[in-house]
C-alpha cells in the first residue's frame, strides 16, 4: 500500500523538531493532528518510529533509519517550495525567540519595510535549536557566545539585568535603596528561579533558601506581569526598553550586571549572498548600533542617568554546538 505523501512530510517535521507542537506550527496544523497523522504512518509500516519521552519524541531504530532516506529529499522539496511561493530574491525567513522578537525587532520592522518595500520578512519565534544549513530559515537571531562553527555570526545588542516595577508598585511605599530593599516586595521568576538568587548573592545580600513569587518561562511574559503591579522583575534592559519609554515601568534600582553573553544575527555565508539577507542583516546591525548610541530609558530612573555598577557576571547560557544556536529558554 502506498503511504500518503503528508503522513511522510509529518514524520519528517516531528524528527527534525523531537516535538509535536514545534511540527504542528511548522506545517500549520493542530498538535493533535500531527498524532493522529503519526499514528497512521506507524500503523501502515508496522512498527513504532518514535518513543515518547517527557520533553518530546525520539526515533527508534526503524524511524532513524525512515528519516535518514527522507530527509535530504524532503529538504529539496522544501527549497523548491520556497523557491515557488515568492521569488527568492525577495523573501527572508527569520528565527528568534518570542521575547526578543516582541520587545525588540518587531517593534522596528516597520523601518526595515519602510526602507526595503521589495523584501518580504517572515518572522518565526522558537526556543529550540534551527539548523540554518538544512531548514528553511534564512537568518536567526539568538542569545549566546557568538561561537556557532560553520556559520556567520554578527553581534548585535548585548543586554543587561536591571530590575523594573510598575509605578503603582511602588506608590507609597519606602524607595528601594539598596538590593536587599527587594526582598520587601514580591519577586517575579525566570524559568529556573536562578536569576533573583545570583543577582542578590553577587551583592552580598543574605538571601532567604526560598524566593517566593511565580516564575515565567518567557522573559517578555515577566515583563508583562511586572507592568500589571505583580512584583519587581530582573530583566534583560532590551525586554523592558519600550515599557520604560512609555511609563509603564519604572527602573526600581540603579544598579545595572551587565550580562556575559549578547544578541547575534547567524546565518549562513550562502544565505548573505542573498542581497535580501545581506540587507536584513545590515539594517538590524544598524539598528543595534542606533539604540546603543541614543540614550535608553532602560539606563534612566525617574529621568536621572544611572552609574553602573561592575559585577560578577552570571552564567546565562550554554554555548552553541555543532552550527546551531540555542537560547536560554528550553
Amino acid at each position: 500500500m502506498a503511504i500518503p505523501l503528508d503522513l511522510l512530510e509529518t514524520f519528517v517535521a516531528v524528527a527534525r523538531s523531537g516535538r509535536m507542537r514545534d511540527a504542528a506550527t511548522h506545517l500549520s496544523l493542530t498538535p493533535g493532528a500531527i498524532s493522529q497523522r503519526v499514528r497512521d504512518l506507524e500503523e501502515l509500516a508496522g512498527q513504532r518510529l518514535f518513543t515518547r519521552t517527557q520533553t518530546g519524541v525520539t526515533l527508534t531504530i526503524a524511524g532513524r533509519a525512515l528519516f535518514d532516506a527522507l530527509d535530504e529529499p524532503f529538504h529539496r522539496i522544501d527549497e523548491a517550495r520556497r523557491g515557488l511561493a515568492a521569488p527568492s530574491s525577495r523573501r527572508v525567513r527569520v528565527s528568534t525567540m518570542g521575547s526578543f522578537a516582541a520587545s525588540w525587532l518587531v517593534p522596528r520592522l516597520s523601518r526595515f519595510a519602510e526602507r526595503h518595500p521589495e523584501i518580504d520578512v517572515e518572522l518565526e519565534t522558537t526556543s529550540r535549536i534551527v539548523d540554518l544549513k538544512r531548514e528553511p530559515v534564512d537568518l536567526a537571531i539568538r542569545h549566546g557566545l557568538g561561537d556557532y562553527p560553520g556559520l556567520v555570526s554578527t553581534k548585535l545588542v548585548a543586554p543587561e539585568l536591571i530590575v523594573v516595577a510598575s509605578p503603582a508598585l511602588l506608590k507609597g511605599r519606602p524607595p528601594i535603596a539598596t538590593a536587599a530593599d527587594c526582598l520587601a516586595f514580591p519577586l517575579l521568576h525566570d524559568a529556573d528561579r536562578s536569576d533573583w538568587r545570583l543577582w542578590l548573592e553577587a551583592q552580598a545580600v543574605e538571601t532567604p533558601r526560598n524566593l517566593k513569587g511565580p516564575s515565567f518561562s518567557d522573559d517578555h511574559l515577566m515583563v508583562r506581569a511586572a507592568v500589571d503591579g505583580q512584583g519587581l522583575a530582573l530583566v534583560r534592559d532590551t525586554y523592558a526598553d519600550a515599557d520604560l519609554r512609555a511609563g509603564r515601568l519604572v527602573r526600581a534600582l540603579a544598579v545595572t550586571w551587565p550580562t556575559r553573553f549578547a544578541y547575534y544575527a547567524v546565518a549562513t555565508a550562502e544565505a548573505l549572498q542573498r542581497p535580501a539577507v545581506r540587507r536584513l542583516c545590515d539594517w538590524l546591525v544598524e539598528e543595534a548600533r542606533q539604540a546603543s548610541e541614543t540614550p535608553s530609558a532602560a539606563r534612566m530612573a525617574r529621568g536621572q542617568a544611572l552609574k553602573p555598577v561592575a559585577l560578577k557576571p552570571a552564567p546565562r547560557a550554554a554555548p552553541a554546538r555543532g552550527g546551531r544556536a540555542r537560547s536560554r529558554h528550553p
